[in-house]
């Protein structure tokens, strides 16, 4: 696996900062079902879970994203033992729909499962992502409210670039609100009514 050096990751910080400081005078177009203040804040309550895969990693962004200035709900779990990741993306989720959280973030082996889980939840638009491009694809074109993360894929520094990438990226509506609401049609025409 090749790693990403500290000046490419500074470089990279440097140019997501610029283009979020650029986009941050814009006036938000649409802030998505499940989190209507949150886009409209640099602050965000931020729901953070994992399986026992991505405890580590979880760990590591409890503290990173409180440097980052959020607040976080840590939806567990709590050790290396052996659970079940679809009750973990459960809870996060969860707490998007309550309202008790503005975004939410899964990490597990490889982040594919709980990205399936977390979307089986109305109104969660969970996005898997690997890189910095595929961070802002996911906030900027499809309003993403939970990323997912693979603990077992990628490095820390590089998750730590992700994470600062979808939660300081926003949304930019337009052309993009369109597709989203076909998604939520999508989702609409297959929920089970009562």
């Amino acid at each position: 696996m090749d790693y990403i050096s500290e000046s490419e990751i500074r470089n990279i910080v440097s140019k997501v900062l610029e283009t979020t400081s650029k986009t941050a005078t814009q006036p938000s177009l649409h802030t998505g079902t499940t989190s209507s203040n949150c886009d409209n804040s640099s602050r965000k309550i931020v729901a953070i879970g994992s399986d026992h895969g991505g405890f580590e990693m979880k760990t590591a962004l409890l503290a990173y994203v409180k440097e980052l200035g959020h607040e976080v709900i840590d939806c567990g779990t709590y050790s290396k033992e052996s659970v079940d990741y679809p009750d973990f993306a459960l809870a996060v989720a969860e707490k998007l729909v309550h309202k008790q959280a503005c975004r939410g973030i899964i990490i597990d082996g490889a982040g594919i499962g709980s990205c399936m889980a977390a979307n089986k939840v109305p109104g969660i638009r969970a996005a898997m992502c690997y890189d910095y491009a595929s961070a802002n694809n996911s906030r900027e074109h499809n309003n993403a409210n939970v990323l997912t993360l693979g603990a077992g894929l990628l490095g820390l520094n590089q998750v730590k670039l992700i994470v600062k990438t979808w939660l300081e990226v926003p949304y930019a509506g337009g052309r993009h609100q369109n597709r989203i609401d076909k998604i939520t049609a999508i989702e609409k025409k297959y929920m089970k009514e009562g």
